[in-house]
């Protein structure tokens, strides 16, 4: 996986929401995290996407849900598979909906970003401090055993690139 940056102007907005959409076309996304820079009359959108290094824009959405086998190696969708069951039997001893104790992309993320530790739980969005409080020894029991497996594999965290790097 990679990482993309764009920053869009609010004034003549125009040329970077263009290289956006070209972009878009072109590449597999992930996810998008976007922010808003109050800069005054330079005020500014600066865009996040993450995207699959070497696919194309075209890929199967089932009822506009991602289908993590396609972002995720085999080993990664391995341990992703066991989170979910985590998730699953968490989710149904506490009444709640699965959703409401991580979502499919935080756990994705937790995979992809290698996440071995409450501090790096927290840092992926949307996971407050209650979450890593209350279901977070869980999570890790299973990502820190399976973290180790994946990089005695080889398989490491994705790269980081942003658009200065490929220009």
């Amino acid at each position: 996986m990679k990482i993309a940056v764009f920053n869009i102007p609010v004034y003549d907005a125009e040329p970077a929401q263009n290289e956006v959409n070209k972009f878009l076309a072109s590449h597999r996304v992930t996810s998008i995290d976007k922010e808003f820079v109050n800069n005054g009359v330079e005020s500014f959108w600066t865009v996040c996407l993450e995207y699959l290094d070497g696919a194309t824009a075209s890929f199967t959405v089932r009822k506009g849900k991602l289908d993590y086998r396609e972002v995720l190696n085999e080993k990664e969708f391995s341990t992703f598979a066991k989170l979910r069951n985590l998730r699953k039997t968490l989710a149904e001893q506490e009444g709640l909906p699965a959703y409401a104790l991580f979502t499919n992309e935080q756990l994705a993320a937790m995979v992809q970003h290698r996440v071995t530790t409450k501090a790096e739980l927290s840092e992926i969005s949307g996971v407050g401090e209650a979450r890593v409080s209350k279901y977070g020894d869980a999570f890790l029991t299973i990502l820190s055993t399976d973290i180790r497996l994946l990089d005695s594999f080889g398989i490491k965290e994705d790269s980081v690139e942003t658009r200065s790097d490929r220009a």
